[in-house]
């Protein structure tokens, strides 16, 4: 027989709770989306510093891996073209290859550098909220864009100019040419600085609204 139920009895509203329910939801998906962002702009600075500090290593490595080769390496083939063509010329020829590599490492890294600027300024929290970390990431993005559009094309034209040319007398254009990479090497210096502080601005962002967000009530703790 189907269920009928008794005169006076109450039905529970099934659905009662449902719109309520769906909106104390939408207001805790809405809450913790700034929570989201700040995690995935740490994320992003946390790769952007990374790569920072390692493109600081790859020109030298790649320089001094030339003379660690000619002196020291096991390889046999290695030492007899060497020995054909002359240590100087192997050297040059080997300075050559790092130096493309180089030019080519450092201008995918400032597009990249880009990108990530864009993505972090995006995922920070409102320039209300935090205006120092806003300033630093757009300092810190402008530079980007002034290594990639300005000084890597300069840098790349220079020493693509003096490849291959004596050191002995100094070639005309050798002092500009470490005058930019001392401005480059500056300007790295303060975007990684920028970076760094806008880190810990969000770690210490993300403590602080820790205890807060375990303190916060939920909607069947309001109800009781």
């Amino acid at each position: 027989m189907p269920y009928r139920p008794e005169r006076g009895a109450r039905i529970p509203a099934a659905n009662a709770l449902g719109p309520a329910t769906a909106h104390c939801g939408a207001r805790a998906a809405a809450a913790n989306l700034p929570g989201m962002k700040s995690r995935w702009a740490l994320g992003v600075l946390g790769a952007w510093l990374m790569g920072s500090l390692l493109m600081f290593m790859v020109a030298p490595t790649n320089f001094r891996l030339i003379d660690e080769l000619l002196a020291h390496s096991s390889n046999a083939s290695f030492h007899a073209l060497v020995e054909r063509d002359g240590p100087a010329t192997a050297r040059e020829l080997l300075r050559y290859l790092a130096s493309e590599l180089n030019r080519t490492f450092f201008l995918r890294w400032n597009i990249t550098q880009a990108a990530l600027g864009a993505a972090l300024i995006y995922l920070l929290p409102r320039p209300v909220r935090d205006r120092w970390s806003w300033g630093l990431a757009l300092a810190a993005t402008g530079i980007a864009l002034v290594l990639l559009v300005a000084l890597t094309p300069l840098i790349t034209s220079l020493g693509r100019s003096l490849d291959f040319v004596p050191r002995t007398p100094a070639p005309p254009g050798l002092t500009r040419f470490q005058l930019l990479h001392v401005g480059y090497t500056a300007l790295e210096l303060v975007k990684v600085g920028c970076l760094g502080v806008v880190f810990q601005r969000l770690v210490r962002g993300e403590r602080a609204a820790a205890p807060a967000a375990g303190a916060a009530p939920t909607p069947e703790g309001q109800r009781a």
